[in-house]
């Protein structure tokens, strides 16, 4: 029992890391996204994103 317990999670350890990998790079290509529209849309309305405070 103890060693298809073992087999299993050293199964699921690469695949979850993987998981977290692609989420990383997801986010941080989200986060991108996210500032540069917030960029365009402050350039279009001519407002100092500078002095907006964004969290």
């Amino acid at each position: 029992m103890t060693d298809n317990t073992h087999h299993d999670t050293t199964r699921r350890t690469p695949l979850l890391e993987a998981a977290r990998e692609e989420l990383s790079k997801f986010e941080r290509k989200e986060n991108e996204f996210r500032k540069k529209d917030r960029e365009e849309r402050a350039a279009e309305l001519r407002l100092p994103l500078g002095a907006v405070k964004v969290h």
